[in-house]
């Protein structure tokens, strides 16, 4: 990495959600354009976009670096008293990096107990569990709502003092730094002097960040509208969140050194703590846990005996179709390796309607295989309606099968239950969709945000074509009715 140049370690994407207006691949093709070696990732609270920001970074040909802005309660992560969220104290900011797969792991932990231990109105931790979980981290002091800063800003010089030594104890000297930030607020003005004799009284680095929220500089007025999506609030209102000043953009190299020339080792750290970083995530592992077969049968030998008994009470007689066709899709499942994944599925499947629990009839290219039809894991029948299996699973296409189930909402939790105890609790996980706004939303909370008219907003959002997946950016190629609104309408 060339040591002239600046790489950006605190980083919110869309995942900082309704709070960062950054795309992961837009973000990802702005580094890579201004040719920086490297650029972080670090949401509020959360790891979501992790996996899809590795990607993306790796293919634009730039380093990832994996991080999170975790938010550290003041005392115990347990501690969760009412009004305390509108103290000063509700929690701190901090900045963690993931140096190596070790502090993957652990920046991994970190977020998933601050929601199931620390949760209140955010997701927490406390410095017991950073303590516990710091090995392979680097860690920077965060914005001004860090706790160093904040000690810093109410003149509590002492505190930030101890605090200094806290985490110098729990990370050492050489994975802790002093963030400094410049946006145009007086209070960073305050905060960094602090910061920069804090650094000289316990021989601290200094490390320069931009606390990037959007791309670019103008994206500042998305951002503000974003703002007030999220927190129920008008434009014009007068005392609600919104960022001062229109700085937090990706600044280049150059803009950065402009405003931190006082400081050139501060953007120095910036690449060293890139170099340091070295992250390597395995995808695309087959994590499949074990079934245990009985009777000393492999999982493929205990699948082809469930079929062919399943087969049987389906159809009465195996005819040469189907003979054909089971052979056919089970030598394709033993060839990819699968069998153990569709003996997991047919267990709890069948453990739901031995205990009287609703499970549909499938949906999905899975209703396409006659193996999870005898197995009762599906109740359409494919040769019947003429689907096909190679829709499911094809051999010139490697992807883990996905089978869609339905259970009774009333009863799932028995069916979750029942895995977790026999497959064991930490190879069990639930999985998070996320929903995005459609255009014609996108358009009416805009528009509600910006106090247009509703009428007005109403009929340019109807002007959106009624077609799945459809952006607001191919409308205008769809309707030249909402093309003529966009160009003569300010």
């Amino acid at each position: 990495m060339a040591r002239d140049n600046f790489v950006h370690l605190h980083v919110h994407s869309e995942y900082s959600l309704l709070d960062g207006a950054t795309r992961i691949t837009n973000l990802v093709s702005k580094a890579a354009g201004l040719g920086m070696p490297a650029v972080a990732l670090t949401d509020h609270g959360v790891m979501y976009g992790a996996v899809e920001f590795f990607r993306a970074a790796r293919a634009a040909g730039i380093k990832p670096i994996i991080g999170c802005e975790v938010y550290v309660a003041p005392g115990s992560r347990f501690d969760k008293q009412a009004a305390r969220d509108k103290r000063e104290d509700a929690s701190y900011h901090l900045t963690l990096l993931a140096r190596d797969n070790k502090g993957y792991q652990n920046l991994m932990r970190l977020v998933s107990f601050g929601f199931l231990e620390g949760f209140y109105y955010k997701p927490r931790v406390d410095m017991e569990i950073i303590r516990q979980y710091s090995e392979g981290l680097i860690a920077l002091s965060g914005c001004i709502a860090g706790e160093i800063p904040r000690h810093l800003l109410a003149d509590r010089v002492d505190l930030a003092e101890k605090a200094v030594e806290r985490f110098i104890d729990i990370f050492g000297r050489d994975d802790f730094y002093l963030e400094l930030q410049d946006s145009g607020l007086p209070e960073q003005k305050k905060a960094n002097a602090g910061m920069v004799e804090l650094s000289k009284k316990y021989s601290v680095p200094l490390v320069a960040t931009n606390d990037v929220h959007y791309l670019e500089k103008q994206d500042n007025r998305f951002h503000d509208v974003l703002l007030c999506i999220q927190t129920g609030s008008m434009i014009n209102d007068n005392d609600r969140l919104k960022f001062s000043t229109d700085e937090y953009y990706f600044k280049d190299a150059s803009e950065m050194k402009e405003l931190f020339s006082e400081y050139e080792e501060a953007l120095e750290n910036t690449v060293k703590i890139a170099e340091k970083c070295n992250l390597e995530l395995e995808l695309g592992m087959n994590l499949i846990p074990n079934y245990f077969t009985p009777e000393n049968m492999t999982p493929d030998q205990y699948l082809e005996k469930l079929c062919y008994e399943g087969a049987r009470k389906r159809y009465g007689k195996i005819t040469d179709e189907i003979e054909k066709r089971l052979k056919k899709e089970l030598n394709v499942i033993e060839k990819m390796g699968f069998s153990q994944y569709f003996l997991i599925v047919w267990d709890f499947v069948h453990f739901a309607k031995e205990n009287n629990i609703r499970v549909g009839p499938g949906r999905g290219s899975a209703a396409g295989s006659i193996v999870s039809y005898c197995l009762e894991i599906t109740d359409i029948d494919p040769l019947e309606h003429g689907l096909l299996f190679e829709r499911f699973l094809n051999e010139e296409r490697m992807s883990m099968p996905d089978i869609d189930i339905d259970f009774c909402y009333e009863k799932r939790s028995q069916v979750i239950k029942y895995v977790t105890e026999k497959y064991g609790e930490k190879r069990v996980a639930q999985l998070i969709t996320f929903g995005t706004m459609a255009a014609r939303q996108a358009i009416r909370d805009a528009g509600r945000v910006l106090e247009v008219p509703y009428a007005e907003v109403d009929r340019v959002a109807k002007m959106i074509p009624m077609e799945l997946n459809v952006t607001i950016k191919n409308s205008l190629d769809m309707s030249l009715e909402l093309k003529e609104v966009y160009e003569n309408d300010r």
